[in-house]
């Protein structure tokens, strides 16, 4: 097996690789030793978020890595709290701050908060910091379609990456349709613990057994063949392995479509509507 990620280029130009790390909950000590951990393991791509209160971890665990900087693509979020142009500026720095970091690879606006109904003036400063070189590349989480559609008609630039919440009992099939027709990369939150109850599942257990692989293996691979970019968090580097052990086997159409016939109309799991939902 091989851990060798494949890369996939943002319509920006930025290359970053189909696989990435989740650090949601990953804090202290323990948290870093997980994180570096997950880099000397192969990962690149390092996902966290303000609300997290992770960025120090994530950015002692780069300090402490063999692996230069310039190799690590590093993520962090913009949370609903701070969505006017200034505050959210104020909140990218104080980012790198935590982090001790010249810049972020990848940063997002985390979810779109539409009764507050802001978001357009942060993706404008998400632009602006850009522009300032705080950030390499500029994204969102959990925005629908109608959230997309106007930051394109009212700013003129559509993000490179939203990140949604992806699993086979929600495939997402529409918004994937879209992310594609207008270039933008789908990056699947919590691919496995969102999806635990698919751990056990007896349709997914036959599709591993085909392949004597693990049902994580098998979700995982799913991601990539539907061509989205999934963020495992596990702390244990055993775990960590085999998340990224999934390049040397494929899934074949008809497995591909029974694993999307588990998806469900109502398959959100924590009922986390970005049409209603707000996050600070």
């Amino acid at each position: 097996m091989t851990n060798q990620i494949p890369e996939i280029t943002l319509h920006d130009g930025l290359q970053i690789p189909s696989v990435g790390f989740g650090t949601y909950k990953l804090k202290g000590e323990s948290g870093a030793q997980a994180i570096n951990h997950a880099i000397t393991n192969g990962y690149r791509l390092l996902d966290s978020a303000y609300n997290y209160e992770n960025e120090a971890t994530v950015g002692e665990a780069i300090r402490r890595s063999s692996v230069p900087r310039e190799e690590l693509l590093v993520t962090s979020k913009l949370p609903g709290r701070y969505h006017h142009y200034d505050d959210a500026i104020v909140t990218i720095q104080e980012s790198l701050l935590r982090a001790n970091l010249d810049y972020y690879d990848l940063y997002l606006i985390h979810w779109p908060n539409p009764i507050q109904d802001n978001y357009v003036e942060a993706w404008q400063a998400l632009i602006d910091a850009k522009k300032f070189g705080y950030i390499r590349s500029i994204g969102v989480c959990n925005f629908l379609p109608e959230h997309l559609e106007r930051l394109k008609k009212e700013t003129g630039i559509l993000p490179t990456v939203n990140q949604i919440e992806l699993h086979p009992l929600f495939n997402q099939e529409e918004q994937l349709k879209f992310h594609e027709e207008h270039h933008i990369a789908t990056e699947s939150w919590s691919p496995l613990s969102r999806a635990s109850d698919l751990l056990q599942d007896e349709t997914l257990q036959k599709v591993a057994d085909q392949h004597n692989r693990t049902i994580s293996q098998i979700i995982l691979r799913w991601h990539y063949q539907l061509g989205a970019i999934a963020i495992p968090k596990s702390a244990s580097p055993v775990r960590q392995k085999e998340n990224i052990s999934i390049f040397d086997f494929e899934l074949s159409n008809e497995e591909m479509t029974i694993i999307n016939s588990l998806t469900k109309a109502d398959g959100r799991l924590k009922d986390q509507d970005p049409a209603v939902y707000e996050e600070f």
